[in-house]
């Protein structure tokens, strides 16, 4: 424990040198802790930047403005449609690069506007060790990585975001939607809003930790191992379901959830 919190305290010297910082806020764990901790080290000087698009659900904006509401951070939301960025809805392999090139680049020039020297984004120590061609992009355009400059890793964000009180302590992890889509399948408004609507299904019946995945007209269903009971007891309704939707077919992944399992084909 002591070691978890002296990386606590090089977090907190690294945000208070910064002056000021405008945080990419999408309401997940590790966004959350670092705008927490960078409000409470700057108070008025860190704001919470979060874009709105097809590809975040409306519940994650709804926890994101509840947020700020409730810690009294100033946040301002921005419009940033990923499909409207060229290449993006072909899906190719460096998908994530594109979206977050156009999405920092525009949360620089609103950090700007509000004099705020600096931008940070919330990736951890864990997220060196996949395919993350947007990290890339976040690199080029200087934009701050707070919690892997302090070597915190998803368990030690967790673990810190439960002494503080974050109802994220223990919130499933998410990505955008776009990331449902096996490379080269097109996105489209439409296929968005059918994951959408599927995994919000799933999260009704309980299920914490989801993922649809399109493979065409086939969704592959992700969830935790220990859960494979009862998905099965949902299977008939969420057959019919997904098809109600538009995808022909419904299949159950026997490895179980597991993030970035669209990488593994690269």
């Amino acid at each position: 424990m002591d070691a978890l919190h002296e990386k606590m305290k090089a977090l907190e010297a690294y945000l208070r040198e910064l002056g000021s910082v405008a945080v990419a806020f999408s309401s997940g764990v590790d966004s959350t802790f670092l705008l927490k901790a960078a409000h409470d080290v700057l108070g008025d000087r860190a704001v919470a930047v979060t874009a709105k698009s097809c590809s975040f659900p409306a519940r994650e904006l709804n926890d994101a403005r509840s947020f700020c509401r409730t810690e009294g951070v100033r946040q301002i939301e921005i419009e940033s449609e990923e499909l409207a960025i060229e290449g993006f809805r072909q899906n190719p392999k460096n998908r994530c690069y594109l979206c977050k090139k156009e999405l920092f680049g525009k949360i620089i020039a609103v950090a700007k506007e509000q004099g705020i020297d600096h931008v940070a984004e919330g990736s951890n120590m864990d997220d060196l060790g996949d395919y993350r061609p947007g990290l890339q992009a976040i690199k080029e355009l200087g934009v701050l990585s707070p919690l892997r400059e302090a070597g915190l890793t998803k368990a030690d964000i967790r673990a810190l975001s439960r002494e503080l009180g974050l109802d994220t302590w223990d919130k499933p992890s998410y990505a955008c939607l776009a990331s449902r889509f096996v490379y080269g399948e097109p996105i489209t408004e439409e296929k968005l809003a059918m994951v959408d609507r599927a995994e919000q299904k799933l999260m009704d019946w309980g299920f914490r930790q989801v993922r649809v995945r399109v493979h065409g007209d086939l969704a592959r269903v992700e969830v935790l191992p220990e859960e494979f009971s009862r998905l099965i007891v949902h299977a008939k309704e969420l057959d019919e379901f997904l098809r109600g939707l538009g995808f022909a077919y419904a299949a159950m992944d026997l490895g179980g959830y597991q993030t970035g399992s669209m990488n593994r084909t690269l």
